[in-house]
């Protein structure tokens, strides 16, 4: 289990070099906030016209005596509302990613220059177009994935007791594991990893996976949090992408001016969620 305490690691260590490279800190930030608008539009959209979507699609309630129809028609436009919250957690991340992919691209090169110790960062050579479509594919079926765990996730939350101890605690430590995935993509992509070679890398670590990607997603539960912590999430996962591959990684980065050393790891493996 020391896995997850140097997967926080890497996600603080992301977290301190965006703090000493203000400018591309600054960049990074404008992708989460273009996502962020996006997303509390749609939220603001389903608020407002969920209930009259729900009352449209259960005509059958229409003769239903109060108050029965009412809280019917309200648990169903809160079960809606939670449904799209949840989708909106899982899918931030690629969706952010996406949009900024040149900016995020573009960090995690310079994250990749300072980690190695000839100043180099592997590059695809692929043009940008080719790089969003690769981008925009895997994210679909990561996101795929993300929402038929939550659909069942959330048919598990109706058990008793399990249903709200157990189930939610899974369910944290599976949006933890994509979102290391969707996170480290941007770093093992540009070495020429497909999607099912990631997945097998992650699953061989899970316990590290769940270490980044767990704390991540509970933080991006809070409004706005996820938009400033981003690029230096982007950041970390770059560093985390190195240890997968066990690549070397040099002893201080150029600048660090004798901060913490960068981690390395041996790792332990877990009960499969994903």
């Amino acid at each position: 289990m020391r896995d997850l305490g140097v997967g926080f690691q890497y996600l603080v260590e992301g977290q301190r070099w965006v703090g000493r490279h203000g400018r591309s800190y600054g960049f990074g930030l404008l992708p989460g906030l273009i996502t962020l608008v996006l997303y509390a539009a749609a939220l603001v959209a389903l608020a407002v016209w969920g209930e009259g979507a729900v009352a449209w699609a259960t005509p059958f309630a229409d003769d239903w005596t109060s108050p029965w129809q009412g809280l019917f028609r309200g648990f169903l436009t809160a079960v809606l509302f939670a449904l799209g919250l949840l989708l909106a957690v899982l899918t931030f991340t690629a969706v952010t990613l996406l949009i900024g992919q040149p900016f995020y691209e573009n960090l995690s090169e310079k994250v990749d220059e300072d980690a190695s110790p000839d100043g180099t960062a592997p590059r695809s050579g692929l043009p940008l177009w080719r790089e969003l479509w690769i981008s925009a594919r895997d994210s679909l079926r990561i996101v795929l994935r993300a929402a038929l765990w939550g659909v069942l996730l959330f048919a598990l939350g109706f058990l008793p007791v399990v249903g709200q101890t157990v189930v939610p605690v899974i369910g944290f430590f599976v949006t933890g594991f994509f979102l290391t995935e969707e996170l480290t993509a941007v770093a093992l992509q540009r070495r020429g990893v497909e999607l099912r070679a990631r997945l097998s890398l992650l699953r061989s670590r899970k316990t590290l996976a769940w270490g980044f990607g767990t704390p991540l997603g509970l933080a991006f539960l809070v409004p706005f949090v996820a938009v400033f912590l981003m690029p230096g999430a982007v950041a970390g996962a770059t560093l985390l992408a190195r240890d997968l591959l066990d690549e070397e990684t040099a002893d201080a980065e150029p600048d660090r001016q004798g901060a913490d050393e960068p981690v390395t790891t041996g790792g332990a493996d877990g009960p499969v969620i994903p």
